[in-house]
């Protein structure tokens, strides 16, 4: 069995409120909270329901406060397979969100003879609601086991219990004051109302089960089937792996999501935890590590059919946002990934019934390029390189943004769009060959590359031209990691030895290199502290990759197995079993943003598999 220890007793107090754990449900809905107990995220809730998946997320059941389960109870906590398990004095706790149901199970069993009293306590909001509103009445009706919140919706929220009696209570109400949220600069002090309570006389070795759901509530549910089933799912996706590479599976597993639409086999991935919806970015990098890594060959299959269905104006989205369906599309390499997660597919598959399919779109796609687009994305005739930039928009992955200010516009032609767009030129024309305007455009993209970006007297590339940016960024790794490198060969060694000195750390690499006058030690603060820090400096776990695609291409002797071992110590210190966001530029590099990140997560388990 995969497992972690996550918490004993006797280790600094500061982890119980530092680490946090994540159990989702393949809908977009989740549960999440600290090891000791204490919400510090708006975000932290026994129940987060996606109604409807993936992006109307609605926090159903905030808290639990169990008799049996204080902090100063609590003995140990760990991961098994992933789920958490809480072994307080009297009573071990657990919990468990079947796949592809707004329903979370948790279950006590009684270490000794005990009399447990929870008392569930609800703020019912939209995932990103304020949680400053004032507090409401939760009406109560209690039937048997079962209790029925009313949200004022024509679905409630119920608990439904296998033993104990429930009661309506008075309703109680005490003020959270969310500290994380405080530290971001957001609105960080709400009230929870606590409307009834279950009280269950367990004795030794008993064990009961608490259902919370969001969905409707079928009386002949068998609720301990359902938490087999998801313990024998987790147990299939780790089948022949241990170590790092079965935790990492089992996180990849939290990113992707069926999404509600005409189409019941449509998927989409969830960039990070708890608040990013799907991004397309995010998803094309993402998808190798999360889906083809990991035997999901037919998820990702339906994840490019999904986002093939989306394409305007030969863009993929950027993003969906919370609680729409309408993508926006300010989004320069989207796209381009999405040509080079097509070729992984292929690559990994062999099936090439998909990209028949596409190849028409794929076509337009590259016309829309070589003709211009939106944002000003488009192929300048002077040189044939790929140039983007809108006022007000940031379009590449470095895309921080605080009101109306675009912390870093790159505004021009991006080293890494130019990279993209020259291997998706080549791996159309050896998709689709016939067409002369392509390596004749992928041929002229070369060349003014390399006599543009490769600038005299320096180790690395420019990270932008017209205008000229000569900052030592990441974003050049991809002129030789990606299967068609634009960067000719001569220029490999120095530019990754610059690389490598500069910009990589045990977690990730660096945004910006120190020695550069925008740099910033530390991503902390209020948002346009963090945004002023995005990527100017700060850690990012996904660039590992990049990094040792084209560190393997340069020294094929060369052993890259230690560059991850330190994810290894911060699977169990952040976001437990998974990989942060971002990290602090400077050691010890501390963890910051989403607690789980859908490109951290998939490139650490590439990069682990080919060791």
């Amino acid at each position: 069995m995969t497992e972690r220890v996550c918490y004993r007793r006797g280790e600094d107090p500061g982890a119980l409120r530092a680490r946090e754990w994540l159990v989702t449900n393949g809908l977009g809905g989740y549960a999440s909270g600290t090891v000791g107990g204490q919400l510090t995220r708006r975000f932290h809730g026994h129940l987060v329901a996606a109604l409807p998946p993936p992006r109307g997320r609605v926090l159903a059941v905030n808290a639990l406060d169990e008799s049996a389960c204080g902090e100063d109870e609590l003995e140990e906590m760990r991961l098994e397979l992933g789920l958490p398990v809480f072994r307080y004095r009297a009573v071990e706790k657990r919990i468990v969100l079947p796949h592809g149901k707004n329903l979370a199970l948790v279950s006590y069993r009684a270490r000794e003879p005990l009399t447990l009293v929870v008392r569930p306590a609800f703020q019912i909001r939209a995932h990103e609601g304020r949680v400053d509103q004032p507090a409401r009445d939760y009406p109560v009706s209690i039937d048997g086991g079962t209790c029925e919140i009313d949200r004022g919706t024509s679905l409630p929220i119920l608990l439904v219990a296998s033993a104990g009696v429930w009661r309506a209570v008075r309703p109680t109400l005490r003020t959270v004051r969310y500290r994380i949220e405080e530290d971001r600069g957001y609105d960080c002090e709400g009230p929870l109302v606590g409307p009834c309570e279950l009280t269950m006389n367990l004795a030794a070795g008993e064990e009961a089960t608490l259902a919370l759901s969001a969905d409707p509530w079928d009386p002949a549910l068998d609720v301990e089937a359902l938490r087999r089933g998801e313990e024998e799912r987790r147990r299939a996706l780790v089948a022949g792996r241990t170590g790092r590479t079965a935790e990492l599976s089992l996180a990849a597993d939290q990113f992707i999501v069926r999404k509600l639409s005409g189409a019941a086999d449509e998927h989409t991935v969830v960039a990070g935890y708890h608040w990013f919806t799907d991004w397309g970015r995010d998803t094309m990098i993402s998808l190798e590590g999360l889906c083809l890594c990991t035997g999901r060959h037919a998820v990702a299959a339906r994840i490019l059919r999904t986002f093939a269905g989306h394409v305007r104006d030969g863009l993929i989205p950027n993003l969906f946002p919370e609680a729409e369906s309408q993508g926006l599309y300010h989004t320069a390499d989207a796209t381009l990934w999405f040509f080079h997660a097509i070729d992984r597919y292929t690559a990994v598959t062999g099936d090439r019934t998909l990209l028949a399919e596409l190849l028409p779109l794929l076509r337009a796609i590259v016309r829309s390029h070589l003709r211009g687009t939106s944002f000003g994305i488009g192929v300048d005739p002077v040189d044939g390189l790929l140039r983007q930039g809108a006022e007000g928009y940031q379009l590449t992955w470095m895309d921080a943004k605080v009101d109306d200010w675009v912390v870093t516009p790159r505004r021009g032609k991006a080293v890494e769009i130019n990279a993209l767009f020259y291997n998706a030129l080549r791996l159309l024309d050896r998709w689709a060959p016939g067409d002369r305007d392509i390596p004749r455009a992928a041929a002229r993209l070369r060349e003014s590359f390399n006599a543009r970006f490769v600038a005299a007297g320096q180790d690395h590339l420019l990270d932008v031209v017209d205008p000229d940016d000569a900052s030592l960024r990441p974003n050049q790794l991809l002129a030789v990691a990606l299967p068609h490198p634009v960067l000719d060969r001569a220029y490999w060694e120095p530019m990754l030895r610059a690389v490598r000195r500069e910009l990589l750390t045990p977690v990730g690499l660096r945004s910006l290199g120190p020695r550069e006058p925008a740099y910033r030690a530390s991503y902390e603060g209020d948002l346009r502290a963090r945004d002023a820090a995005y990527h100017q400096g700060t850690v990012w776990a996904w660039l590992i990759g990049p990094f040792i695609d084209a560190w393997r291409k340069t020294f094929p002797g060369d052993d890259v197995r230690g560059l991850l071992a330190g994810f290894d110590a911060h699977m169990g210190d952040f976001g437990l079993g998974t990989i942060a966001e971002v990290f602090d530029a400077e050691a010890p590099h501390e963890p910051r943003g989403c607690i789980a990140q859908a490109w951290s997560v998939a490139e650490v388990l590439r990069c682990s598999l080919l060791e």
